[in-house]
């Protein structure tokens, strides 16, 4: 899974005109589910996400996690991080899941996101959304948590 963390004063997302999911200071996360990839890389992206240490502590230093500030967690679907921009003008999109499968991993990722956090926001799958934010920092951050290698 590829994901797109960004450190916000507040965000939200609109379709139609119509705010379907917003938070105060917290992070915005842009997600792709990625062909190949299963519930372990959505748990191994949750986990990460909860417990990377990009918010200021005090003394101002990038210490705390969203989960040690109560912040908020806006979980945005986006298919287009997986583009592949190698083979001319127009991306490729081959590498992003089916569109099933991108939503049941994308389902799974915010269920299991209600289950460990207090406040998620989430945007509308497939949906045009426009989305608002105002980046503290800024601070973005990208993420790929890859399929594990059988061997």
């Amino acid at each position: 899974m590829i994901a797109v963390l960004q450190r916000v004063r507040e965000a939200r997302v609109e379709v139609a005109n119509q705010v379907v999911g917003a938070i105060g200071p917290g992070l915005l996360v842009l997600v792709c589910a990625e062909r190949g990839d299963t519930d372990a890389e959505a748990d191994k992206l949750l986990a990460k996400m909860l417990k990377l240490r990009i918010f200021s502590d005090a003394a101002g230093k990038m210490n705390q996690s969203v989960q040690d500030t109560a912040g908020g967690l806006l979980l945005v679907s986006q298919f287009t991080l997986a583009a592949d921009t190698t083979g001319g003008n127009r991306p490729s999109f081959t590498q992003a899941a089916a569109p099933d499968e991108g939503r049941r991993l994308y389902d799974y990722l915010v269920a299991q996101a209600r289950k460990v956090h207090p406040e998620v926001a989430t945007g509308q799958f497939a949906a045009d959304m426009q989305v608002h934010l105002v980046n503290d920092g800024p601070v973005t951050i990208p993420m790929r948590m890859a399929p594990a290698v059988v061997v």
